[in-house]
């Protein structure tokens, strides 16, 4: 008897704002975009926030080159799947250290765009107990996550109301993409396409990653991901979050 796979639940829609957090150009298109259309396409309001410029990213560009490539590659990317507000926390690609100043930075901007929703990416020592997660994205995810509460708290980080930024403890849920214990999905049917044209816009990058044809490459990557997902939602073609409620 095949064993029936516990499905996963349908991600929370009563909200308006979000605020996507990560460490780099091209992390949001690899993990959450397809949702990230359906969400705009409802009237949703995303914003990203990177911490890095990916300036550190391509072996062949130095990284003062890099760097402005990378963060014009990142905004037309999220004008494709209807977002666009993108900041930079301008902290060093591959060196972001989790600590204070990380949770700080994060917490002001969750006080300044007051998201109920925040969407971080895998936090976690590793992909699934196979490959090693780099220490960006465990920092950023980690602060992220933390910087939820901080971002509420009056009396931690007192300087951002020094600086105009009021308590904000209207995030609801953090939603964790890339993680190997998710809870909910976003059917990934109407934003698929569009996230494969999203992710496509990160070229250089990805021609320096692989010397696979770059839509194949992002099709069958972001195809494979959506598949797998719907096992376990209904069939349907998903990108799946750990959902961590407030």
């Amino acid at each position: 008897m095949t064993e029936q796979l516990e499905q996963l639940e349908e991600m929370p829609e009563d909200w308006q704002r979000a605020l996507a957090v990560v460490a780099h150009p091209d992390d949001l298109e690899y993990g959450c975009a397809a949702a990230i259309a359906g969400w705009t396409d409802a009237g949703r309001e995303v914003t990203y926030l990177l911490a890095s410029r990916g300036e550190a990213g391509i072996d062949g560009i130095e990284p003062a080159k890099c760097g402005p490539l990378r963060e014009q590659e990142q905004r037309a990317s999220a004008a494709v799947v209807g977002v666009s507000a993108v900041e930079f926390l301008d902290h060093r690609d591959g060196v972001i250290e989790y600590g204070t100043d990380l949770r700080r930075d994060i917490a002001a901007a969750i006080r300044r765009h007051r998201p109920e929703l925040v969407i971080t990416l895998n936090h976690r020592d590793t992909w699934g107990g196979v490959i090693w997660n780099t220490p960006d994205h465990r920092a950023v995810g980690r602060a992220t996550l933390d910087a939820a509460g901080d971002a509420g708290n009056r009396w931690i980080f007192p300087e951002l109301i020094e600086q105009g930024l009021q308590p904000w403890n209207g995030v609801r849920w953090v939603a964790v993409a890339g993680s190997d214990s998710p809870t909910h999905a976003v059917d990934a049917t109407a934003g698929l396409e569009r996230s494969v044209d999203s992710l496509m816009e990160h070229r250089s990058y990805i021609e320096g990653l692989t010397d696979e044809e770059p839509e194949t490459y992002c099709r069958t990557f972001l195809t494979a991901n959506a598949e797998r997902a719907s096992a376990r939602f209904g069939g349907r073609p998903a990108v799946a979050f750990e959902v961590f409620p407030r």
